[in-house]
């Protein structure tokens, strides 16, 4: 269990480390206000409207950077620092979260696969969060039964993630040159735009990582036989 605990340690420092990343970012590039006066509303706003996409409805909600796009409910959520703020952080998050309408009403394909692979990654989160606990603590279930069920589950958690990865990409790269193109951001604030998103895109690179190394974890016990792995 030595090297579990490890690789517990070094995801949570990971995990840690992004999270910090992108709320100091995004707090130092939420300290400006665009020369345009734009808020995120705003932005999200044109760039749907330039897109043609009409039946997608931005709303704000409390909390901070919960931002997301709800493709079931055709929905952009936004938080009240991005709806209502008008720095380059606000924009270009309000721009990333347009970015995903886009994908949506244009079927991009990886979209579409996150969209088909939501149920069976959340029932592998359940997999690799209770089973530990209910079976292979209590020695209720075969050893390498156990390994099996566990670098399943992570194997689908992995999938999912590494899936996600051009989503995320993509639609910061559209928000990025949607904002400039639009003239809503100058060079300089495309500039801060782009930091902002590089350091959220941080916190997936790190998901990802994460669940590899549990997949990896799991995997390897099956593959060499059973022998014991500390």
């Amino acid at each position: 269990m030595t090297l579990l605990f490890l690789i517990f340690l070094l995801t949570m420092a990971l995990s840690l480390w992004a999270t910090a990343k992108v709320k100091s970012t995004y707090h130092r590039y939420s300290r400006y206000t665009v020369r345009s006066g734009m808020t995120g509303a705003e932005a999200a706003a044109a760039i749907l409207e330039r897109a043609g996409i009409r039946n997608v409805e931005i709303v704000a909600h409390d909390g901070f950077l919960g931002d997301h796009y709800d493709p079931i409910h055709r929905r952009l959520v936004l938080c009240h620092e991005n709806f209502f703020g008008r720095s380059p952080a606000a924009l270009g998050v309000a721009a990333h979260e347009a970015g995903h309408a886009l994908q949506h009403a244009q079927a991009y394909r990886p979209l579409q696969w996150r969209m088909a692979a939501v149920g069976a990654a959340t029932f592998a989160n359940q997999i690799v969060t209770f089973m530990p606990l209910l079976f292979m603590g209590t020695h209720l279930m075969e050893p390498m039964l156990g390994f099996t069920l566990m670098a399943v589950g992570w194997g689908i958690i992995m999938a999912f993630n590494l899936i996600t990865l051009p989503v995320e990409f993509d639609a910061s790269r559209r928000a990025h040159a949607l904002l400039t193109r639009m003239g809503m951001v100058t060079d300089q604030e495309a500039e801060a735009v782009q930091k902002v998103l590089r350091a959220a895109a941080w916190t997936y690179v790190a998901a990802f990582i994460s669940s590899l190394l549990y997949f990896l974890f799991y995997l390897l016990p099956l593959l060499t036989g059973g022998r014991s792995r500390n």
